[in-house]
């Protein structure tokens, strides 16, 4: 969290940061204290052999934390990162519960702001895999082709991402005020909900993807914060990988990703004077973006026999699309290689392709 908070701190402009650890002195506290506008306390120790480190790192260093704040004798605001844990009497949460406590007094006292996230599992780039993330850990593990270890499929879990706490934290910034929402706390979301034998399964896919091209969805909610999470536990050698290309002499097509149900995207080349399609479909349609290059569309109507030309080329950020029940063909004019994105509407299955052969000018 404390990594995430200030990246997105210094974007914003804030460049006077201190940070303190657990194990800043008192008089490092002060000083970092003295002229501070607001506290942001992540500190914390959350997994340990000895249960009496979560009374040291948890209600000891707030408690110390707190003391350095009304020394200064100003009304600093604090944001505390807590846990649902705090409504649990394990050890943990009784910590948890009692730097609450500790921080709720200074408030009461001085009448400084706070803000208390009691946060559930928070997940994103960054977490330590082998910790206390399930969602670390997976990540780390698939993304190291490392199996899995699930002792429990249906448990579920409750997951936070990063982002959005981060922005629920710097948002205190900008409204200092108390603004518990209807729990009594400050909050932070959405909330997502998953087990964990799905969670291991969705990541599963995103690396299956790589070699079956179906793409996962990715575009909201906990599918989009899931896969980027994922991806930022990748080693550096495998920010690359190859996808499939087939070359003949009219040039290559090369299949980039597929969609669950959402078609596919590839590009082909072809070397001048060649054409390529020749052929038309009942239900699937294709958009043709031309990168490089200069292209002759050609399209006849199956029944009437309509012809109509178009001819585009690379720079233009021109689609030509094929339509059901016309014939198409799309033919290099120009003297370099063309070079030309394609989106499918559907994943070709060979089984039914959809495409049947027929020449634009027989």
């Amino acid at each position: 969290m404390g990594a995430n908070l200030r990246l997105r701190l210094l974007e914003l402009g804030y460049v006077h940061i201190a940070a303190i650890t657990r194990e800043s002195t008192h008089e490092a506290l002060r000083a970092a204290l003295a002229d501070a506008d607001i506290v942001f306390h992540l500190a914390g120790v959350n997994r340990t052999r000895d249960e009496g480190d979560f009374a040291k790192g948890n209600t000891g260093f707030t408690e110390r934390l707190a003391q350095a704040l009304v020394d200064t004798d100003r009304a600093v605001p604090v944001v505390f990162a807590s846990s649902t844990q705090a409504a649990v009497g394990n050890a943990y949460g009784s910590s948890k519960r009692a730097a609450e406590d500790a921080l709720i007094r200074y408030s009461n006292t001085s009448g400084a702001p706070l803000h208390v996230f009691r946060l559930t599992n928070v997940f994103g780039k960054w977490a330590r895999p082998n910790y206390n993330s399930a969602v670390a850990t997976f990540c780390h593990q698939v993304a190291h082709r490392q199996p899995i270890t699930i002792h429990d499929g249906t448990t579920p879990l409750r997951l936070v991402y990063i982002d959005d706490v981060v922005t629920a934290f710097v948002d205190r910034l900008v409204c200092p005020t108390t603004l518990p929402g209807p729990s009594g706390f400050a909050e932070a979301g959405p909330v997502y909900e998953i087990t964990v034998g799905e969670l291991a399964s969705t990541l599963q896919g995103y690396a299956a993807s790589r070699t079956n091209l179906v793409g996962p969805r990715t575009g909201s909610g906990l599918s989009r914060a899931l896969y980027a999470t994922y991806v930022s536990y990748l080693p550096p050698e495998d920010f690359t990988y190859k996808v499939p290309r087939y070359a003949d002499p009219r040039g290559e097509f090369v299949e980039m990703i597929k969609t669950p149900d959402c078609g596919q995207f590839s590009y082909f080349t072809a070397h001048a004077g060649v054409t390529r399609g020749g052929h038309y479909h009942h239900s699937k349609v294709e958009k043709f973006l031309v990168i490089k290059g200069r292209a002759r569309f050609g399209f006849r109507h199956v029944i009437s026999g309509q012809l109509r030309e178009f001819v585009t080329q690379g720079g233009e950020g021109c689609i030509v699309e094929s339509v059901p029940g016309w014939t198409h063909d799309i033919t290099n004019v120009g003297q370099d290689e063309l070079v030309v994105m394609l989106w499918a509407s559907e994943i070709f299955d060979r089984t039914r392709p959809d495409t049947v052969a027929q020449e634009v000018r027989p």
